[in-house]
C-alpha cells in the first residue's frame, strides 16, 4: 500500500468517509500531533486525528469500525471521539494532553474546537508533577526488569521520552513561552528556562528515532537521564504559578 507522503494526500476522502458515516452529526475532524507539524515522517509517524460529534452520534461508534480498520492499513491511527463537553469539562483532567494537541494541529473539517481553549496554570502544573513523579518511578521499576541488558534499556528510554515532550508542553506554557512545533526545538527551548540538560534529553529522543548514536555506556547514560527527570521534579515541585 502506498506511503502517505504529505497527510493533505487523505483528507478528502476521510472526510467523505466520515461525513457518510455520521452526515450532521459530524462536528469536527482534526489533524493532530507530527502530521500537523515539521516532525511528520512518511512511513513512520502514525496520523492522528480528533473526531468530535454530536451527543447523539457519540455513541454509536459502531458505525465507524470497517473505516477505521480500513485507515489503519495506511498508518492512520484509531481516531480520539469526543463532544465539545467532553472537551469542556476535560481541559482540567488533562490539561497537557489537550496543550500539546493545541500546538499542533490542522483543521480538516467543521468546526475549529481547539481555537478557544485555555488553561488554568495550577491545573498545568499539578498534572506536570503527577506526571513527571510517575515516570519517575516507572524508569526505576522498568529498569530493574532490563538485566541491565543495552537493547532493554533502550527500548525503555525510546518508550518514555514522548511523555516528557508533553510535561514540556506545559513546562513552556507556565513559562509564558512561545513553544515550538518540533520536539527537538521544544526540548531545547524548555533547556533555556529550565535547569535541565538538554542534550540528555536530545539523546532520548534519537534512540526514539531509532538514530545510531548510543551512548558507550547505556546503563551510566540513564543513570544521567534519572538524575534529570529528578532535576525536573524539583523544579516542579517548588514552581509558583
Amino acid at each position: 500500500m502506498a506511503t502517505i507522503q504529505r497527510p493533505e494526500e487523505i483528507f478528502s476522502a476521510l472526510t467523505e468517509d466520515y461525513k457518510k458515516l455520521y452526515q450532521n452529526d459530524l462536528i469536527s475532524i482534526i489533524l493532530y500531533g507530527s502530521g500537523a507539524g515539521q516532525d511528520y515522517k512518511p512511513g513512520k509517524s502514525d496520523l492522528n486525528f480528533l473526531i468530535v460529534l454530536s451527543e447523539n452520534a457519540v455513541d454509536q461508534l459502531d458505525r465507524a469500525l470497517d473505516t477505521v480498520a480500513r485507515w489503519r492499513k495506511k498508518n492512520v491511527a484509531i481516531p480520539l471521539i469526543m463532544t465539545r463537553s467532553y472537551i469542556d469539562t476535560s481541559l482540567d483532567a488533562f490539561p497537557l494532553e489537550f496543550l500539546t494537541m493545541k500546538n499542533s494541529y490542522r483543521v480538516v473539517y467543521g468546526d475549529d474546537v481547539l481555537r478557544e481553549i485555555s488553561f488554568d496554570m495550577n491545573h498545568v502544573r499539578l498534572q506536570c508533577e503527577r506526571e513527571i513523579k510517575g515516570k519517575l518511578l516507572l524508569l526505576r521499576e522498568g529498569f530493574m526488569g532490563t538485566q541491565g541488558k543495552q537493547k532493554r534499556i533502550q527500548e525503555l528510554i525510546a518508550a518514555s521520552i514522548t511523555a516528557f515532550t508533553a510535561i514540556f508542553h506545559g513546562l513552556l506554557y507556565m513559562k509564558g513561552t512561545e513553544i515550538p512545533t518540533t520536539k527537538q526545538e521544544i526540548i531545547e527551548k524548555c533547556s533555556e528556562n529550565i535547569p535541565i540538560r538538554s542534550d540528555v534529553f536530545m539523546t532520548c529522543l534519537d534512540i526514539k528515532e531509532g538514530k545510531k548514536v548510543y551512548p558507550s555506556n547505556i546503563k551510566d547514560f540513564f543513570t544521567d537521564y534519572l538524575a534529570e527527570v529528578g532535576r525536573l521534579w524539583k523544579f516542579v515541585d517548588t514552581m509558583e504559578v
